[in-house]
């Protein structure tokens, strides 16, 4: 059983919700992404998303853009990221890491490559935003053959064939796109959100997490009643970038910050998984 798996059949049986905190390789110097790592852990993280920091960010709104760029004003690659969670592994052998990003720098390895690479480190699942399941037929195999889940995003315009067609390439989990647009933007409408998520965990048995505008602990309790991760990106990643200067100081807040989302998910009332059959 993989690291993500075992880590949400732990949470299933404590009816938990995972936290999942997204933080950019490299923001905004590399010396603090490992410790931030470790803080975010001992702060309630349940599995960590690791941003690879790329010069073209189209998915991303611009507190993410600007993470990437300050991360590649330090030349931070892919081969660098891979350094960083093999450097975290040393630490801690069982929180799940994720690589979201862009396909490129992963094409540029070659799939093959990059699976080994990417498993060696310690790497459990690789979220690559502009890869839509039609074109993932050697993608998803090479994944799988080093034991990486592949997981896709799931957007509010997704129609049934399309979640159909991403379900049967996905493992680890699902992330639901909560709103249109890009991190960070908008405003949630809280009571469509919880009907498409419900929707979904019909259709399949893999955990379903929910991320693009959560930012406060009451937006991630309420998210915790009904999804199995609350998944934060902007929100943390505008922290790090107010104490750019002070990064000795990220750590702690960033681990301050979410142990307030974490507090309030707990605090929420226990959730009950009504997932299907994939």
């Amino acid at each position: 059983m993989s690291r993500l798996a075992e880590r949400f059949a732990a949470l299933r049986q404590q009816g938990r919700t995972a936290l999942v905190p997204f933080v950019t390789a490299g923001d905004p110097q590399p010396s603090v992404t490992v410790p931030l790592m470790h803080a975010l852990v001992e702060a309630g993280a349940d599995v960590l998303e690791l941003g690879v920091p790329f010069s073209d960010p189209m998915a991303d709104g611009p507190v993410i853009q600007q993470a990437a760029e300050r991360a590649l004003k330090h030349h931070i690659s892919l081969h660098h990221v891979l350094d960083m969670v093999r450097e975290f592994r040393k630490r801690d052998a069982t929180t799940p890491v994720v690589l979201m990003g862009y396909l490129n720098p992963v094409e540029v390895l070659g799939y093959a490559a990059f699976a080994r690479d990417a498993a060696a480190a310690g790497v459990d699942g690789v979220l690559t935003v502009d890869l839509p399941p039609e074109e993932a037929e050697e993608f998803v195999p090479a994944m799988r053959a080093k034991g990486l889940d592949p997981i896709f995003l799931l957007a509010p315009t997704s129609d049934d064939a399309r979640l159909k067609r991403i379900l049967a390439v996905a493992s680890g989990f699902v992330y639901y796109v909560s709103l249109r647009g890009v991190t960070g933007a908008g405003h949630l409408d809280m009571t469509e959100v919880r009907g498409r998520v419900a929707a979904i965990q019909r259709q399949t048995t893999l955990p379903v997490g929910v991320g693009f505008g959560i930012g406060t602990p009451e937006a991630a309790a309420e998210v915790a009643t009904f999804a199995d991760a609350v998944v934060v990106g902007s929100a943390l990643v505008k922290r790090i970038a107010a104490l750019e200067t002070t990064p000795e100081k990220i750590p702690a807040e960033a681990a301050a910050f979410l142990a307030s989302l974490r507090s309030a998910m707990d605090r929420a009332p226990v959730r009950k998984h009504s997932g299907g059959s994939s």
